[in-house]
């Protein structure tokens, strides 16, 4: 079995940081073989060439608008499209360096590839605004972040009781 675990954000604008900072504390801890834990930060662009590769399972860390608290942590999973999206206008720009996951997602049939199974483990962010560092709510939200990835990538997701983490939504 293989599977990514990529973090994506921009170290530079606060709590965009968030799939940053998971994978950076991941890649200190032992995952089972077959896992590989990329920081893609804010390129996109190598994350959706990367995703030509066949994974059983790719599990993609972000920084997420849901309107949430900060700090609040959703599981997505995701429903990568299987055709290739229409390709954009003239009046639509694509910045390889500001792509989110479902920009993505729908930029890897167009490059001539599919996508299996997508998790995103998102973060309600206090703030994206320009800063470096995480909000305390959202630095806070990072240790079980991890724990929930090692659950995802073992295959024992475990859903605390005590708080929104987990929340499951079916759509980007």
């Amino acid at each position: 079995m293989t599977i990514l675990v990529a973090g994506l954000g921009n170290v530079f604008c606060s709590d965009d940081a968030f799939g940053v900072s998971v994978v950076e504390e991941l890649a200190r801890r032992t995952l089972p073989a077959g896992v590989e834990v990329r920081d893609f930060g804010i390129r996109g662009i190598h994350l959706a060439y990367q995703l030509l590769e066949p994974y059983d399972l790719v599990v993609l860390i972000d920084a997420v608008e849901r309107g949430g608290p900060p700090g609040t942590l959703y599981q997505i999973e995701a429903e990568p499209a299987a055709e290739p999206a229409a390709e954009p206008g003239p009046e639509v720009s694509m910045d390889a360096h500001d792509l989110g996951p479902d920009a993505v997602l729908s930029l890897v049939p167009r490059l001539g590839g599919t996508v299996g199974p997508v998790v995103v483990v998102g973060c309600e962010p206090a703030s994206i605004d320009a800063g470096i560092g995480l909000s305390p709510s959202v630095q806070d939200a990072v240790g079980t972040a991890v724990q929930l990835v090692i659950d995802l990538v073992t295959g024992h997701v475990a859903v605390p009781a005590d708080g929104p983490v987990g929340v499951t939504e079916g759509k980007l």
